[in-house]
């Protein structure tokens, strides 16, 4: 009867050879890991969601904020910037609201 290969041995040899291969990615890989941390978390909750509606709705309030955090605002302060401003602006002046645009409030902004 021939013996099989240990499994554990070959995860091990894997995973050190990507991460030789890998060696400059893998800090963007741990910030990506981060980045998505609150969804999974929240996971389970969004398995009460009632409709379709109500998921993408979630999804683009999460994504407003992820993308908030990654341009160094105050979540908080962006989405009450953005819910004050978004009724009273016209297409054209959306390109102010983005997060990476320079007009935004001082106080939306993260002190560096």
């Amino acid at each position: 009867m021939q013996q099989r290969p240990c499994r554990r041995r070959e995860r091990i040899d894997q995973n050190s050879f990507f991460v030789r291969i890998r060696r400059g990615i893998k800090t963007l890989e741990y910030r990506a890991e981060r980045s998505i941390k609150p969804f999974v978390m929240g996971r389970k909750n969004w398995l009460f969601s009632n409709s379709v509606a109500g998921v993408k709705a979630s999804a683009i309030a999460f994504s407003i904020i992820e993308t908030a955090k990654e341009n160094r605002l105050i979540p908080f302060e962006y989405l009450r910037f953005l819910l004050e401003e978004l009724p009273n602006t016209t297409t054209a002046q959306f390109e102010n609201l983005l997060p990476w645009s320079d007009k935004l409030p001082p106080e939306c902004k993260m002190s560096t």
